[in-house]
């Protein structure tokens, strides 16, 4: 019996235990609350003292309106919250300015954990940014973004406020700020930790130079470093990050990659068209064009598909599986994908990656199909 033949009949009670047992981990199987969940593995967090779960869950979405529709609401963000602690997800990343208005991610995720009185937070390891104009007490003054002194600790008073604690585990740099000098923003951030406003720091979305600058800046002026790197990253997207990647392996700082499915391209759920267009599914809030202007929509990029599809067959996985778990074994620098769910049973299908293991040779088929200049990092 197949897991499509399992997830046809939904009859539990008549399905022979060593039939689910053999489909435990297939893709398409939908388990029932009583299943043993995937067993989480931890990781410790580049070359700092904290260990974090092998995914991390990511908020975005959390109050986010689209269309005047709210993709994520309250009691849907607690039941997510929910299922990641039910899975052994302890890394939460969130920012000020997600959701509509500003914040209301954070503050969510402050009052779920105040509901839950039997979850310590010291449990958890949060993650939040700061960088972009926050509208969450009116219209952006002149002061309301950026990295200055001024926009940096109003925002991080405001952070801990929502998330209702008194630290913050990461507090990454949301982009570059070519406004204020990086000494500025460096010494800012120093403070924060040294005040033990905030324990480690990260950054998020910029160019390898930037991001060398910002280590030297530190290394200089004796302030603390960046242990944590936000870049998108996935086996679809083939922009040349190599030298983001290397400054990361050769300075021991962990990577928590967001868009690590390509935007759903790497579910497999769209297909290409005879014209080279993409074919979303039905039901689809949007195309993958629309979302990611043809970003993963190249010949490179439908190759990698095709090995990620390949590698799921043989291990009775999802392509989706399979694509996190390349990540995950990445080896000259620890690999945390960020992932969003819309469902619990799209967090538990996620979560399956956990269980998986890759060969050699089905790494290698992934990374031949990225090109011949991609160096594998395995």
């Amino acid at each position: 019996m197949t897991a499509g033949e399992i997830n046809a009949t939904l009859q539990w009670d008549e399905i022979p235990i060593e039939d689910v047992a053999a489909v435990i981990a297939a893709s398409e199987l939908v388990l029932p609350l009583a299943t043993e969940p995937a067993t989480m593995e931890y990781t410790t967090l580049g070359k700092t003292g904290t260990r974090v779960s092998k995914l991390c869950f990511g908020t975005w979405r959390f109050g986010k309106e689209s269309d005047g529709t709210v993709e994520t609401d309250r009691e849907e963000a607690y039941d997510l919250l929910d299922a990641c602690w039910e899975h052994g997800i302890n890394f939460i990343d969130t920012a000020n300015v997600y959701g509509n208005p500003n914040g209301k991610s954070e503050r969510w995720i402050g009052e779920w954990l105040a509901d839950r009185e039997d979850i310590d937070r010291e449990d958890l390891v949060l993650a939040s940014k700061v960088y972009f104009p926050f509208d969450g007490r009116g219209e952006p003054g002149p002061n309301d973004s950026g990295l200055g002194r001024k926009h940096i600790r109003a925002q991080i008073e405001g952070t801990l406020e929502r998330l209702g604690t008194d630290y913050l585990d990461l507090y990454y740099i949301h982009r570059w700020d070519e406004d204020t000098p990086i000494e500025e923003t460096m010494r800012t951030l120093t403070e924060l930790v040294r005040e033990g406003n905030v324990h480690y720091l990260g950054a998020s979305s910029m160019a390898a130079w930037k991001l060398t600058k910002a280590l030297w800046t530190s290394d200089a002026e004796d302030l603390e470093r960046f242990d944590v790197t936000q870049p998108m990253f996935n086996a679809a997207d083939t922009d040349d990050v190599s030298d983001y990647l290397e400054v990361c392996a050769d300075q021991d700082i962990a990577v928590c990659p967001y868009s690590p499915l390509a935007g759903g391209f790497l579910t497999g759920k769209y297909e290409r068209a005879d014209d080279g267009t993409v074919i979303a599914p039905d039901g689809a809030r949007g195309s993958l064009t629309d979302l990611f202007e043809d970003r993963y929509t190249s010949d490179t990029a439908w190759e990698v598909l095709e090995a990620v599809e390949g590698v799921a067959d043989e291990i009775d996985a999802t392509p989706a599986q399979v694509s996190l778990r390349w990540l995950m074994e990445q080896d000259r620098f620890t690999c945390v994908p960020i992932v969003g769910a819309r469902t619990p049973d799209q967090l538990a299908e996620n979560v399956g990656a956990v269980d998986l293991e890759l060969s050699d040779a089905q790494f290698e088929r992934i990374d031949a199909a990225r090109g011949p200049d991609d160096d594998g990092y395995r």
